[in-house]
């Protein structure tokens, strides 16, 4: 047997960042272009549209756990470069066949993949360099992150002069590539694999999962927080399908003769992009989330914006209007996401604070899964207008259910998480 060499590799979080740069970048090459080549290429309906996203949540969905589980007890990095290669031959399957059953395919195949890199990506690099400094390793990845999602926009208006496919094709070919990148340079030296007479992955996750549902039982302000997150799960999916298409038919854009459409649609999410990256970094400045009422009326706030802005992107024939509740709306769908996790997270004792946080996760889900095929054929027997006025009533019970949170708040819990104490 011929001995391999093996190179050296690189030092974990300089592969961490990269990565996070790298399927950043690329996810926003191809999202660029994948709505747009869903509507004008492959020519699919708002029920088939909404589809596509809802197979691509319960493939997410369905294999999560089992995913989970080669990350745990076989190599954490053979689980992400295994994802890796899926999530490529995913969208190379996508942008190869402009027909529905080929992108419903797609969706299949790349979400699995996206399991395959969820949580065992965190959990390599918490083994690799510890936990004590993973935690400054995750907030410099989604710095460059957002970094990397930027810069992704402008190669796919430049591939979209080809054709609308070339950017989603592209993408794929490089997450293929970024994989054989990892087998030469992701080290794996932390890693111990779970011995067969420990691995009680269902077990531990039932048990932890009866902690958690004892936890909501003890604390009913957690049941109406978690049913906020069911109402965000409810509208988004709708809106993620239909903005793209309303804006088509609703719109004819400048030059569209000679200038590819998508190069609107670039612009646009970047504009979206920067404004957020301003948004967040404002909030971070001058809201305090340890303070559970700020946090709360700065949520509801937001909340109540998202709706109007919804509402009013779905009835402005005016394109500039349109554009700027775009912007707005995806504004503030990004800000709430950081303070819907630190409100779920001030109210969790340690050992059941990640199922409940999974819990939100899965609820967000259920609610895509749910509501948005409704939409879609809300939408396609009706207009595309009403389809994204549901998603916003849709989104309208959370103004009720943050007054009732509220309510059910006791005046100490208030007092001990503005003072930083431990609920128990």
């Amino acid at each position: 047997m011929i001995p391999v060499h093996r190179r050296p590799r690189w030092p974990a979080e300089r592969v961490y960042l990269l990565y996070s740069a790298a399927t950043a970048l690329l996810f926003g090459l191809i999202f660029t272009a994948s709505a747009i080549y869903q509507v004008t290429l492959a020519h699919l309906d708002a029920l088939q549209l909404v589809l596509v996203g809802t197979v691509l949540e319960f493939s997410i969905f369905l294999f999560e756990i089992p995913t989970g589980v080669v990350a745990d007890v076989k190599s954490r990095r053979l689980s992400v470069i295994i994802g890796t290669v899926l999530v490529g031959c995913g969208f190379l399957l996508e942008g190869s066949w402009p027909s529905f059953l080929p992108i419903l395919l797609a969706q299949v195949v790349w979400g699995l993949g996206v399991t395959f890199t969820s949580g065992a990506l965190q959990a390599w690099i918490s083994d690799e360099i510890g936990e004590e400094k993973a935690g400054a390793a995750f907030l410099r990845g989604a710095q460059f992150e957002q970094i990397g999602e930027l810069i992704g926009i402008f190669p796919a208006i430049a591939l979209s002069f080809w054709r609308v496919n070339v950017p989603i094709l592209v993408g794929g070919g490089l997450f293929i590539l970024l994989a054989l990148l990892l087998v030469r340079v992701m080290p794996e030296e932390g890693f111990r694999p779970t011995p067969p007479d420990q691995r009680t992955t269902w077990q531990h996750m039932a048990s932890t999962l009866r902690d958690g549902l004892s936890m909501l039982r003890r604390r009913p302000v957690l049941v109406t927080i978690l049913g906020i997150g069911l109402f965000y799960g409810l509208y988004s999916e709708g809106f993620d399908r239909l903005w793209t298409p309303l804006l088509l038919e609703r719109f004819t854009f400048p030059a569209q003769g000679t200038i590819p459409v998508l190069v609107w649609f670039g612009l646009i999410n970047a504009g979206a992009l920067l404004i957020s990256m301003l948004a967040n970094a404002w909030a971070q400045r001058r809201i305090d989330l340890a303070r559970s009422s700020q946090l709360v009326r700065t949520f509801a706030a937001s909340s109540a914006a998202l709706v109007a802005g919804l509402a009013i992107f779905a009835v402005s024939r005016n394109l500039a209007l349109t554009i700027g509740m775009f912007w707005s709306v995806s504004m503030l769908r990004r800000l709430n996401y950081p303070l819907y996790t630190a409100w779920v997270n001030q109210r969790l004792e340690p050992q059941v604070r990640a199922t409940v946080i999974s819990l939100s996760s899965l609820v967000d889900a259920l609610g895509q899964i749910v509501a948005g095929p409704l939409v879609g054929l809300l939408a396609r027997e009706t207009s595309l207008q009403n389809g994204i006025l549901a998603s916003a009533a849709l989104l309208s019970p959370v103004l009720l259910l943050f007054f009732r949170a509220r309510k059910e708040e006791k005046p100490q819990d208030r007092q001990d998480i503005q003072d930083g104490k431990s609920i128990n």
